[in-house]
């Protein structure tokens, strides 16, 4: 992970103007939140509600089980959350001095925030939306109009908008808003694609997962869907659900979110969160696994899994040379940093062994401050369909904690980001902006005759989510592994969400459970002291 920033001087007196103005500007509704949707009778969500009650439920142990979970991203949070909610001993270790994984942010001197992605939360989420309820922060989350946004390469800064109708059920208003959107497909291309989804609609889940072979190229092809709809639609969405294009990118993936955004009515509508993740998500859950007992430490890298003679996990061995032992063991970081700590016995092992084609995707995440309040933008996220950003959203209108009437901070999406990641900064603050000037034609010019930039924050990611290439999907790991008392939690291991919060979040549920079901073994394993987690140096 690097992160860098820049910042154009600005003279004290020119401060004093942008503080002024902050405080004079007189009271006006510039940003109106749309209510949050009726998500609690979906089936999905009371099935997620119902996986949350069971840990509350559960039968108290007799000895809580002291649960060593290494990273604190959203899937290390969950697993910690949900067990501490079964009345279990979850200590959280995280590397890093910030939480989060990879939705972290950090502050800069100005007191601004700066994020890892530009993070969406759908109505689709519905484990990601029992957490928020559940935590009593469902008014954290800034709800948009039901639309999806995208800019028209062919017609710079005009966009065109896919809007649908809250009086019409699923799939109804899915269907209605690509029908009524002509700007993008012609009714042609509509039909040849509505009749090359067919099969998907009528055949469920079990259809999907079978189409995780081909890439989204090779499917639409396969059906009869002419290029221009990939062109126009799949580039966009294949970047935005996992940063890379769609001859790469399985199909499976976009069958999964076409499916919940067309089965649910409020599927996918969007919100943001309110501010920075670390703060209005992350700490919620820290505060209420540390409010049952459980214990969260930063600044905690792991070294090395050492093992027992059996192959079973001793300890985890920390950088600064402390030990920390525990009943069972939770690996929670990315697919990427696993692998590189797998201890050499089990390498061999096929369930360990199969990771290998489990490779992380790179990703930049630009945000720029403008002199400016641009004026060519929504508050909502927007498709760019440039061939090297993804989705963007200005920031200073979309989220409150960032909120500034007078300057825009975009926040960008680069992606795919595999030939950039190793450049410098300027040269892709200067490869952004030759595409903002496209998306800003009368605000924006690549060489700042415009709109002047105040100061930027460069992201990269050189792994990220895992990459959903086809034939992925035999390869992710169940969250219990071979290896007693060792388990894993990650958008990366089996669950339908594939790579997204919601996958983590109910990455991390399933390994609770895999836990809490595997309560009289790890108890009856008896040689480590049950009643505190033991820390050696």
């Amino acid at each position: 992970m690097g992160h860098n920033s820049f910042r154009i001087p600005i003279s004290s007196q020119a401060l004093k103007t942008r503080t002024r103005r902050r405080t004079s500007c007189p009271l006006q509704v510039v940003c109106v939140d749309i209510p949050r949707p009726e998500l609690e009778n979906t089936v999905n969500f009371l099935e997620a509600a119902s996986l949350s009650a069971s840990f509350r439920s559960a039968p108290r142990p007799a000895k809580p089980l002291k649960v060593v979970i290494a990273g604190a991203g959203l899937a290390g949070l969950s697993t910690a959350k949900y067990l501490a909610d079964a009345g279990h001993q979850p200590l959280l270790l995280e590397a890093r001095d910030v939480l989060g994984g990879k939705i972290a942010a950090w502050k800069d001197e100005d007191g601004d925030w700066y994020e890892t992605g530009l993070h969406i939360f759908f109505g689709a989420y519905p484990n990601v939306q029992n957490l928020f309820g559940e935590l009593g922060i469902n008014d954290r989350l800034q709800w948009k109009e039901h639309s999806m946004i995208f800019a028209m390469p062919s017609k710079p800064g005009e966009f065109s908008r896919f809007d649908f109708p809250d009086v019409l059920p699923a799939p109804l208003n899915g269907i209605w808003a690509i029908l009524r959107n002509n700007e993008m497909l012609t009714w042609p291309e509509k039909i040849k694609f509505a009749i090359g989804l067919l099969p998907a609609m009528v055949g469920g889940q079990a259809y999907v997962e079978a189409q995780d072979g081909l890439s989204v190229e090779e499917w639409m092809r396969k059906q009869g869907v002419p290029d221009r709809v990939t062109d126009e639609v799949f580039i966009a969405m294949s970047k935005a659900l996992n940063f890379i294009n769609p001859d790469e990118l399985s199909m499976q993936c976009i069958l999964i979110a076409l499916n919940r955004f067309l089965q649910e009515k409020h599927g996918s509508k969007m919100a943001f969160l309110d501010g920075n993740p670390p703060e209005r998500l992350c700490m919620p859950i820290v505060e209420h696994i540390r409010s049952l007992g459980g214990e969260v430490r930063l600044n905690s890298r792991i070294r090395k899994i050492e093992l027992e003679d059996d192959g079973t996990v001793k300890n985890f061995l920390l950088t600064d040379g402390t030990t920390i032992q525990g009943d069972a063991y939770v690996f929670a970081t990315p697919v990427d940093i696993l692998k590189l700590l797998l201890p050499d016995s089990w390498k061999e092992i096929p369930y360990f062994k199969r990771l290998e084609k489990l490779v992380g995707v790179p990703v930049i995440n630009v945000h720029i401050w403008f002199d400016r309040k641009l004026k060519n933008t929504y508050d909502h996220l927007l498709f760019s369909r440039s061939n090297l950003l993804s989705v963007y959203a200005d920031m200073s209108l979309t989220c409150k904690e960032y909120y500034d009437p007078n300057r825009s901070m975009l926040e960008l999406v680069f992606a795919p980001a595999e030939e950039w990641i190793s450049r410098t900064d300027s040269d892709i603050i200067d490869a952004t902006m030759k595409e903002l000037e496209k998306l800003f034609p009368d605000e924006i010019a690549a060489d700042q005759s415009k709109a002047k930039i105040l100061k930027y924050h460069v992201v990269k990611t050189p792994r990220s989510v895992y990459k959903t290439i086809p034939d992925c999907e035999p390869c992710r790991p169940l969250q219990r592994s071979p290896i007693q008392g060792f388990y894993l939690a990650g958008d990366y291991t089996k669950q339908k969400y594939l790579a997204s919060m919601e996958g983590a979040v109910l990455s991390g549920k399933f390994c609770s459970q895999s836990i809490v079901q595997d309560y009289e073994l790890l108890a009856a394993s008896g040689r480590r002291n049950l009643s505190e987690t033991t820390v050696s140096t």
